[in-house]
C-alpha cells in the first residue's frame, strides 16, 4: 500500500491532534490572571502606590476575555487557528475597532444629535468584523488551507476580546478620573470583566463564523442570508443590552450569546473531526481512469 504524499499546503499541521495539558490550558490562564490581579491590588493597597494601577487596569480588563478566547482556540482536540495568527487579530482587531466605532459614533452623534443603540450596535458589530473580513480575504487570495473556514469563531472571539478589552481599560480609567476611587475602578472592572463573554466576544465570535462560512458552503445564497441574518442578531442583541435598563434582559440577552457561543465553537471543533479523510489507494493512478472506472473497450 501506496502512502499518501505529505500535504504541501499545511493541512497535517493544522489538523495535529492538541495535548490534554493545552486542551485545559484555559483553566490556567484564568487562575494565573485572578491571581496576578489580587496581587497587584493588595500591593497597591498596602503600598498606596498608584503607579500599580495601569496593570490593576490591564488585568482587570483581560483576563477573563483571554480566558473565552483560549478555551475557543484549544477546548478542542483539533488546532483551527496558530497562536501567533490569534494573538495579531486581538491586537490589531482591537485597535481598529475602538478607534473606528469611536470615531462612527462621535460622527454620528454630532449629525444626529442623539445615538440610537440600534446605531451603536450597527457601528460596533461592524466594525470589529473589520480584522476578521481581512483575515479571510487574505487567506482566499493566497488560496491557503492552512487555516480552515472551523477558524472563523475564533478569530471572531479574538477580534471581540481586543474590542473589548480596550473598551474595559477605558471605563475603568474613566471611572478613576470621575470618582477619584479605586472601588469604583474594581466595580467597573469586575462587571464589564464578567459580562464581556456574554457580550462583545460572544456577538463578533457568531457573526464572524458565519461569515467565514460563505466561501466554502455548497449554497452560498443561503450562506450568505445566513450570515446577515446573524448579523442582524447580535446588532438588535447589542442594542437590547444598552437599550433596556433592566437586570432581566441583559440575564436573556447574555444567557443566550453566551450558550449561542459555546454551540458555534462545539460546532467548529467537531465539524474539523467529522471531516473525513482523503482515501488512499493500493496502487498509484497510472492514467486517467480510476479504479472505479473501466477503460473503453477496444475492437
Amino acid at each position: 500500500m501506496v502512502e499518501p504524499p505529505p500535504d504541501p499546503s499545511g493541512r497535517d499541521a493544522r489538523e495535529r491532534r492538541q495535548s490534554w495539558p493545552r486542551r485545559l490550558s484555559w483553566i490556567a490562564v484564568l487562575v494565573a490572571g485572578v491571581v496576578a490581579y489580587l496581587l497587584v491590588l493588595r500591593t497597591m493597597i498596602r503600598t498606596e502606590n498608584p503607579n500599580f494601577l495601569p496593570s490593576l487596569i490591564l488585568l482587570g480588563s483581560i483576563v477573563v476575555p483571554a480566558t473565552v478566547l483560549v478555551f475557543a482556540a484549544s477546548g478542542g482536540r483539533k488546532v483551527l487557528a496558530s497562536p501567533g495568527l490569534i494573538t495579531l487579530v486581538a491586537v490589531i482587531g482591537g485597535v481598529i475597532g475602538t478607534v473606528a466605532a469611536g470615531t462612527l459614533e462621535y460622527d454620528t452623534l454630532v449629525r444626529l444629535r442623539t445615538m440610537s443603540m440600534i446605531f451603536v450596535g450597527l457601528i460596533e458589530e461592524s466594525v470589529k468584523l473589520i480584522m476578521p473580513v481581512l483575515v479571510l480575504i487574505i487567506v482566499r487570495l493566497r488560496k491557503s488551507s492552512a487555516v480552515g473556514a472551523e477558524a472563523g469563531v475564533i478569530i471572531g472571539v479574538a477580534s471581540g476580546m481586543g474590542f473589548a478589552t480596550l473598551e474595559t481599560m477605558g471605563y475603568g480609567f474613566t471611572a478613576l478620573l470621575r470618582s477619584g476611587s479605586v472601588g469604583a475602578v474594581e466595580q467597573t472592572l469586575l462587571l464589564r470583566a464578567i459580562l464581556s463573554p456574554a457580550g462583545h466576544v460572544a456577538w463578533t465570535g457568531m457573526a464572524a463564523a458565519a461569515i467565514w462560512a460563505i466561501p466554502g458552503s455548497r449554497r452560498k445564497g443561503l450562506a450568505v442570508l445566513r450570515a446577515v441574518g446573524v448579523f442582524v442578531l447580535v446588532v438588535l442583541l447589542h442594542a437590547a443590552w444598552d437599550g433596556f435598563d433592566s437586570d432581566t434582559v441583559r440575564l436573556i440577552v447574555g444567557l443566550f450569546s453566551f450558550v449561542a457561543l459555546l454551540a458555534v465553537i462545539h460546532r467548529a471543533h467537531a465539524g474539523r473531526r467529522r471531516r473525513p479523510h482523503p482515501p488512499t489507494t493500493s496502487e498509484p493512478r497510472s492514467g486517467p481512469w480510476t479504479q472505479q472506472e473501466s477503460a473503453p473497450p477496444t475492437g
